[in-house]
């Protein structure tokens, strides 16, 4: 009888685990000397020769993400693309 108990917190555990994977990380990139956004977990991987040498989060919103990225000193600024041009410059 002990063991049904056992059972349903390790599937509660395992779930609550796997929804804990969303999110989005800034990780710095080597290579390219830029920071990007990414929807999974990085591998810090500068140790062994490899291009990602940081990474922070998880946030919650792309908007959290962009605003840790703007503060992170390593990281270049990066404009914001314009919005759509207006049709008058279209003619």
């Amino acid at each position: 009888m002990k063991s049904l108990p056992l059972a349903g917190a390790m599937i509660v555990a395992t779930g609550t685990c796997a929804f804990a994977q969303g999110g989005y990380w800034v990780v710095g990139d080597r290579a390219t000397s830029k920071c990007e956004i990414v929807t999974s977990n990085p591998v810090i991987n500068s140790q062994v020769g490899g291009n990602v040498y940081f990474g922070t989060g998880p946030y919650k919103s792309i908007d959290d993400a962009k605003l840790a990225r703007s503060t992170i000193p390593q990281c270049p600024i990066m404009p914001e693309p314009p919005a759509e041009a207006p049709d008058e410059e279209k003619q």
